[in-house]
């Protein structure tokens, strides 16, 4: 799932200045699950941002609605006349979301209200860990699906640094060496042959190269002509 946390309440405060009516739009999904921008938090921002301004004389109009996935328009729909009825949009949704109701709503000022950080899974109730770094290069299969590039703090493709004590890592050594994990993991399973052939220098022109990376199934008619972005049938990844 996408992770991402509440920006501070100066900074919200700051990017909605003197708006006097305002949507703020929680996401049903991934940061639900980590408790960042539910319908809970929706309702809880819309509450402290109408108290904050009549504490400074200055009060304002929130509503609150969530929808149950703000990074796809067929869900942005319904709400619609709320939208069209405010000054500016607060998103609690990622950094999709948000987008993705500005380019719906081309009309309305939409504003972040939570910053994104990583892609994660949750451990328990409000505890995420980053496990995927959407490099687009994955080595899952290899490694006995434990992800070097986002778990490692150097991204090392073949093995441990020097650093390594005690089955952590130098940087943090309350966080397990992922390489001392992957090494665990193929040894239970007998796949430690999969160690032996050297890795090559990573990819990372399938990460970031300059422009927005991009998957179209070539399987799949097309509903939409995206030629005006740069997007065809024969370019996918």
């Amino acid at each position: 799932m996408i992770v991402a946390e509440q920006k501070s309440s100066a900074e919200t405060r700051a990017l909605i200045g003197d708006t006097k009516t305002f949507l703020v739009v929680g996401c049903g999904t991934c940061v639900t699950i980590c408790f960042a921008g539910g319908s809970r938090e929706a309702a809880i921002v819309a509450a402290s941002l109408r108290m904050s301004s009549k504490l400074n004389y200055h009060e304002v109009k929130v509503s609150d609605v969530t929808v149950q996935r703000q990074c796809e328009y067929e869900y942005l729909e319904p709400i619609k006349d709320q939208v069209m009825n405010v000054e500016v949009v607060l998103s609690l949704g990622c950094g999709i979301g948000v987008q993705a109701i500005a380019e719906h709503f081309t009309d309305t000022w939409v504003i972040p209200g939570l910053n994104t950080t990583y892609l994660g899974m949750p451990l328990e109730q409000g505890v995420g860990a980053e496990r995927c770094a959407a490099c687009g290069d994955g080595i899952l299969g290899l490694t006995g699906g434990i992800c070097p590039i986002a778990r490692c703090a150097k991204s090392l493709l073949n093995g441990p640094c020097g650093g390594l004590g005690n089955g952590h890592c130098e940087i943090s050594p309350e966080t397990p060496c992922v390489w001392h994990l992957i090494y665990d993991r193929l040894n239970s399973q007998g796949k430690l042959h999969q160690l032996m052939e050297l890795q090559s220098l990573k990819n990372w022109k399938v990460y970031r190269d300059g422009e927005p990376r991009r998957v179209i199934r070539p399987d799949l008619p097309l509903t939409t002509d995206f030629t005006s972005e740069g997007l065809s049938h024969n370019e996918h990844d």
